[in-house]
């Protein structure tokens, strides 16, 4: 195949998608539950160590780093909505860290006179690292696409 898509990652099933991404499986997905997305590195590492395998932390991050390229990271607001509050991209590893940046995000501003959260949608001003991949493979996208500034009020 091209691609693996997993719907959800819930235990040991994660290394194995891990590794079939970082062997040419590239534009595969699944999901995984988490409260940021910094979580959810976290929490695909404790996924990975119940596969039941003794791997040291940085070969661990270091098979996620390269496997992920982002995050899309959707929240239940208050007033029962989901909005997409992040879209993160892995950068890499600094040491043992994995290296995360927003390209877009959600800023709740408050709620309405309904309960429901209102806020604005972002962009951060960074230009992901893959677009030169995307490019190479036909995906142009306006330079204006990741100025700062305010996207969209909700």
């Amino acid at each position: 195949p091209d691609r693996i898509i997993i719907g959800e990652c819930r235990g040991g099933e994660t290394l194995d998608m891990l590794q079939a991404m970082n062997t040419g499986h590239e534009g595969s997905l699944t999901t995984c539950h988490a409260n940021t997305p910094r979580d959810a590195i976290a929490r695909l590492e404790t996924m990975v160590m119940m596969a039941g395998f003794e791997m040291p932390i940085k070969a661990m991050r270091t098979q996620i780093a390269s496997a992920v390229d982002l995050i899309v990271q959707s929240n239940r607001m208050q007033g029962g909505a989901r909005k997409v509050t992040h879209i993160t991209e892995i950068v890499g590893m600094e040491q043992e860290t994995i290296v995360m940046q927003d390209i877009f995000r959600f800023n709740q501003d408050g709620v309405d006179e309904n309960g429901r959260a209102v806020g604005h949608f972002v962009a951060t001003g960074i230009r992901p690292t893959f677009m030169d991949r995307l490019e190479s493979n036909g995906v142009r996208l306006p330079a204006s696409t990741f100025r700062e500034r305010i996207m969209m009020r909700d």
